[in-house]
């Protein structure tokens, strides 16, 4: 049947996209539910059983969610979901901007402006809560963008429950303003450095999201 324009023809992509980097979590967790509630058929305590399994699946789908974003204007735009937990300035005249990620909050990460990669380092640490003043020893990458905005840097910041932090780009690779650049698996923070003279235009406790909320003021 040829559609008309009361009945437009649907987008060929999927509804509900998932994190790059999620299998390794999502996939044994469905494939454990899949499993319990074919088993469950028949015998209410093994239904009974599978419910968790169920619920995991369903977290997990959940956390992994990769929505689409934008447009939104700035010329700073917030690197992660969630809530902003500090701003403050460094010796260097850089005002960082710190976005706490609870495990509810979408966990895929985008750049806050358009440049080239010139830096992506991974550094070992430990795994303590990222609203922790010590999660400055956690593990971390730092990305740097060279940018129209001069060389701008952008934290990610692995928390308490967090076992990778992967990466979706390579230095030398160019990136658009709101592009996906990695995944942090579980609770965690984001620090977006605003260069000198840019002033903040969010508060401590607001709410963020991804490639939408603007960081700067005009």
């Amino acid at each position: 049947m040829t559609p008309d324009d009361d009945h437009p023809v649907a987008h060929s992509r999927p509804l509900v996209r998932m994190a790059r980097g999620s299998a390794p979590w999502l996939v044994p967790t469905v494939a454990a539910a899949g499993i319990a509630v074919l088993s469950s058929r028949g015998s209410r305590a093994r239904k009974a059983l599978a419910i968790p399994a169920v619920g995991l699946a369903a977290g997990m789908a959940w956390f992994f969610r990769d929505p689409d974003r934008g447009p939104a204007s700035g010329r700073f735009l917030s690197a992660a979901d969630g809530v902003v937990q500090s701003i403050d300035t460094r010796p260097d005249g850089r005002t960082r901007v710190a976005v706490f990620m609870n495990p509810l909050n979408v966990h895929v990460n985008r750049a806050p402006l358009a440049g080239v990669v010139t830096g992506v380092e991974h550094r070992p640490g430990g795994f303590r809560p990222a609203f922790d003043k010590d999660s400055e020893r956690n593990e971390r990458v730092i990305w740097t963008f060279d940018t129209e905005m001069g060389e701008v840097t952008v934290i990610q910041i692995a928390g308490a429950m967090v076992r990778r932090i992967v990466p979706y780009h390579e230095v030398g690779q160019k990136v658009e303003q709101g592009e996906r650049i990695g995944l942090i698996r579980f609770g965690s923070r984001v620090d977006v450095y605003l260069p000198s003279g840019v002033t903040p235009a969010v508060e401590i406790g607001q709410r963020v999201r991804a490639g939408e909320t603007r960081l700067d003021r005009d």
